[in-house]
């Protein structure tokens, strides 16, 4: 333990945002940064607990519970109160391959179930972890580490997500020949493509991948599997197969008017954004505007977050997003939301800070349904109809949603964005391969093995277990590694 009392001692701090009216003005990241003794001072709050949830790792209550890598967190958090930082570095790549993703866009299950937090403030784990790895980086102590050996197993990872890389990086680790497929035309899946450079810099994401390259893993570009190259051969000229394609099927959203012009769906107007952001500072102006536009985003979760705050920096009218939960408690509930499960507190993310900072007020509109768009003659949207509902239990014991009579509305928007989560993966290499699949679409691998029904191809991350959170997916990707190890070589010398 760092000092016994220290978390009687010093209050939780953060680090500050840069202001939300000046950042949206630009693409880059928005947090500032603590210092080293501030950092250490927040290290000092860590108990060490006898049992510390935070690194557990749990599904509980629908939510996740602790860190799904198991981060040795009281361990790092006491070095860094020593100040022994390539030691806290150290540790902290035994468990993650990529803190400084996790670091940055990681939801920090870790706190929600620090021990602290049941008497008051939790450790303030996520921004000591991106310290870490930060620090690792500037002082030059994170470079290039191939194997020593290979062991002439050849391994294809398909996707090049968190997931595909966690994957290829143990893999190569282990001493295999690894080969990286990805369609896109940078490595990098949902963590290039699909979070916003405010969230997550393009070049952090790039930094990573030039090392894992060094370190001898292949990258192939603008190469999709089961269309550029069948699934079939890749099975036959690889030892083994890694689908870790993600669930990019978005789930579908077919109401009266979903068809007309300016209804989107999220990832289309996120990924069309960031990708004409990296190749032309979006002079090109090959992306979806919502430049003078009043957007309405549908989905409460993290995808809509995005889209509020892509809107703004694409200088929208006003942005308003809908859930259809329930608005969030000021406090935690001790009796149906207690520790160590995540908090489900009120709360504004980035995106509703800057929002309101722009308009006055939050931008969320709760437990609201769109019931139909409207266009204009010329087939453009122009307004959304909704109502507002409340989820109730059926005779059968479902959870739905009700209209709630007398509460129809309407909303002027030119632009309407779909954010609502994913239908599972694209099912071509499922079907040229005939994977098995679950009732959501999901390959068919079981946790801990990862092992399809296809000999010598596994699935891992979202493509096996759904949507899913970024830490998962490195979870995921890590453990299947070692699974394709010890098929491979009869062992593993993969932790």
């Amino acid at each position: 333990m760092s000092t016994p009392t220290g978390f009687m001692e010093y209050s939780r701090q953060l680090p500050a945002d840069r202001e939300p009216a000046e950042r949206i003005k630009d693409w880059e990241e928005f947090h500032k940064h603590l210092s080293e003794e501030e950092l250490r001072t927040q290290g000092a709050r860590c108990m060490d607990c006898g049992t510390p949830y935070c690194h557990t790792g749990i599904d509980m209550a629908g939510g996740t519970s602790g860190c799904p890598v198991n981060n040795l967190i009281p361990e790092w958090n006491n070095l860094i109160y020593r100040g022994l930082w390539s030691e806290a570095l150290e540790r902290l790549h035994k468990t993650n391959n990529f803190p400084e993703f996790t670091g940055r866009i990681c939801p920090a299950p870790c706190e929600g179930s620090c021990t602290v937090g049941l008497i008051g403030q939790p450790v303030t784990i996520k921004t000591i972890e991106q310290a870490i790895i930060d620090k690792g980086f500037e002082e030059g102590w994170v470079v290039p580490n191939p194997p020593e050996k290979r062991t002439g197993k050849r391994v294809a990872v398909v996707g090049s997500g968190p997931a595909g890389l966690a994957t290829a990086a143990q893999l190569n680790k282990a001493g295999h020949t690894v080969t990286v497929y990805e369609r896109s035309d940078r490595i990098g899946g949902l963590l290039m493509y699909g979070i916003p450079s405010m969230k997550l810099e393009k070049d952090v994401v790039q930094r990573r991948v030039d090392l894992l390259a060094a370190e001898g893993i292949r990258f192939v570009t603008n190469t999709e599997i089961g269309k550029d190259i069948s699934s079939e051969q890749l099975v036959d000229d690889y030892d083994a197969v890694v689908l870790c394609g993600g669930a990019t099927k978005p789930r579908e959203f077919n109401i009266e008017g979903s068809g007309l012009k300016g209804v989107h769906y999220a990832m289309t107007y996120l990924n069309g954004t960031i990708k004409s952001l990296l190749d032309s500072g979006l002079s090109d102006g090959q992306y979806i505007s919502a430049e003078g536009k009043d957007v309405i985003v549908i989905g409460g979760g993290d995808t809509g977050s995005d889209c509020v705050a892509t809107a703004l920096r694409h200088g929208c009218s006003s942005v308003t997003q809908f859930g259809t939960h329930d608005m969030a408690p000021l406090e935690r509930d001790p009796i149906n939301n207690p520790w160590p499960q995540f908090p489900n507190v009120y709360t504004l993310d980035y995106a509703q800070e800057e929002a309101k900072a722009l308009y006055g007020k939050d931008p969320r509109e709760f437990s609201i349904m769109t019931t139909k768009f409207v266009g204009d003659e010329e087939g453009n949207l122009k307004e959304l109809h909704t109502v507002q509902i409340r989820r109730i239990v059926d005779e059968t014991g479902r959870k739905i949603y009700q209209p709630v009579p007398g509460t129809e509305k309407v909303f002027n928007a030119q632009m309407a964005l779909i954010a609502i989560g994913f239908d599972g993966p694209e099912q071509t290499i499922v079907n040229q391969l005939g994977l098995e699949t679950d009732r959501r679409s999901n390959v068919k691998a079981p946790y801990g093995k990862y092992q399809t029904n296809v000999d010598k191809v596994f699935a891992a991350g979202d493509m096996r277990r759904g949507q899913s959170l970024v830490v998962w997916a490195i979870n995921e990707g890590r453990q299947a590694a070692r699974e394709v190890d010890k098929y491979l070589m009869g062992s593993t010398v993969l932790v």
